[in-house]
């Protein structure tokens, strides 16, 4: 299961066993002007191959064959990022603060307000919205980084690092002239208007490989 199918629209996906509830959370959500999906066991949500980016879960903690706490570990073990929002009619103490410590937006026990899902539902897509954007901007970054030449990806590191024109051409064996001409492509296909902002981009892009 993978989330990389992306959409403007807001998708919650529900998975509970009851069909009462599957059908008044449906409604609750459309009528925030949200797309939603239901599944009635965390098998048929395992079955999707992927998932649209923009989404959250609103997932019920206790269902036969695999209860919800099982299913967040098994999407947790797919590398998935999805935010959860755990519901439930027989909640505890334990069980939350180990929804929570594995990731959960929050653990809401039934009945809960219409209100109180709709705040879970909004910072659960929040936090997804920022990771986008994030992945996107690194994207960004990389497609940037990977116009320069071999020339200039050195002289990029070597301002990174601090080191002055003079310094630069000496170390390789070219001008200061050259030195600036190539810092001065570097800056403008980089995007980026200081040193600062380099070293930056740089501590980005050592860290996607991470």
């Amino acid at each position: 299961m993978t989330a990389s199918l992306t959409s403007k629209t807001p998708l919650v996906y529900v998975v509970d066993d009851d069909a009462s509830v599957r059908e008044s959370l449906s409604s609750l959500i459309r009528s925030a002007g949200m797309a939603v999906e239901v599944f009635a066991s965390p098998f048929d949500f395992l079955a999707q191959e992927q998932l649209i980016d923009f989404s959250c879960l609103v997932l019920d903690v206790r269902m036969p064959g695999l209860d919800g706490l099982a299913l967040q570990e098994k999407i947790m073990a797919q590398g998935c990022e999805i935010p959860i929002i755990f519901i439930t009619g027989h909640g505890d103490v334990p069980l939350a603060v180990r929804a929570m410590k594995a990731g959960a937006i929050d653990f809401l026990n039934k009945p809960f307000a219409d209100t109180d899902l709709l705040a879970a539902i909004t910072a659960a897509l929040l936090r997804v919205s920022a990771t986008v954007n994030e992945r996107s901007e690194l994207a960004n970054l990389r497609l940037r980084f990977d116009t320069l030449t071999t020339r200039e990806k050195q002289i990029m590191f070597a301002v990174a690092q601090g080191k002055q024109n003079k310094a630069i051409a000496y170390d390789l064996a070219v001008t200061e002239s050259t030195v600036k001409v190539h810092k001065h492509n570097v800056m403008s296909k980089m995007n980026i208007r200081s040193v600062a902002e380099l070293t930056m981009a740089i501590q980005r892009l050592k860290n996607v490989g991470k």
